[in-house]
């Protein structure tokens, strides 16, 4: 077909592919600070480069991507006291995705994926889509959601990744992994001579608020950006799309 990408085709084109049986992947994603070096646009651009390269492989089209999301909490993303970082109420998001979801259903579409990259969307993306199907007794759809983009990796790849130690994933915000990704994706909006080292002085299990600044790191990255390499980023981005096709694919068959 002449393009995955559902914002650049017709709606003639949109009705061939429902027609085709195809199914719809929704990216959702962010506008959050992602520390000195890495652009606002991170949570929303890797789900949907990832969407765009699974569709061919799981026989889906790829919707725009919802680029706002849940509020930024300051130990997984630093919190609302960056500039730049735009985020929604819980309730409009659930509504907004609950909206998109049942459009989709209205057009014609079975099989929907939700795929999410920013970690406070979780749950309300559930929320979301059982609420869309009925409460989930629409046996019409089938949505696939995953409010979290994996689970982990084998061995070989976490000790090439992380030779020193794993220093857990809620560290990795504006860190090596995501500034691996995006040297991989888009090298050109990483400024990688910025990338510093950094994180909270504080990293309990809970939060306050008011947000304390005991909690939330200076420059906005959570552990060690300076570690990312391109070569690290290309072994993530095919660690990933070897996890997720086959899910995508068996859920759908």
């Amino acid at each position: 077909m002449r393009t995955r990408k559902m914002w650049e085709m017709t709606w003639a084109e949109v009705n061939h592919a429902i027609k085709d049986d195809m199914g719809i992947m929704l990216p959702v994603g962010s506008v959050e600070q992602h520390g000195l070096h890495l652009p606002l646009s991170t949570d929303f651009l890797i789900p949907t480069e990832l969407c765009l390269e699974m569709a061919d492989q799981v026989n889906m089209i790829v919707a725009p991507p919802i680029t706002y999301g849940t509020h930024s909490r300051p130990l997984s993303g630093g919190g609302q006291t960056f500039v730049g970082t735009t985020s929604i109420r819980a309730i409009t998001f659930i509504n907004q995705v609950e909206d998109i979801i049942r459009e989709f259903i209205r057009q014609g579409f079975k099989k929907i994926v939700l795929f999410n990259w920013h970690m406070e969307n979780s749950h309300f993306l559930y929320e979301a889509a059982f609420t869309a199907t009925d409460r989930g007794t629409n046996k019409d759809v089938k949505v696939l959601v995953m409010e979290t983009p994996f689970s982990s990796f084998d061995e070989d790849t976490m000790n090439f990744l992380y030779p020193d130690g794993f220093p857990g994933w809620g560290l990795e915000h504006a860190a090596m992994f995501e500034t691996s990704i995006m040297m991989h994706i888009a090298p050109e909006l990483v400024q990688f001579d910025l990338a510093v080292d950094d994180g909270p002085a504080e990293n309990p299990f809970y939060d306050v608020i008011p947000i304390d600044e005991r909690f939330v790191a200076k420059s906005g990255s959570l552990w060690k950006a300076s570690l990312a390499t391109k070569e690290k980023g290309e072994r993530i981005w095919r660690e990933l799309l070897k996890e997720l096709v086959p899910i995508v694919k068996n859920e759908f068959r």
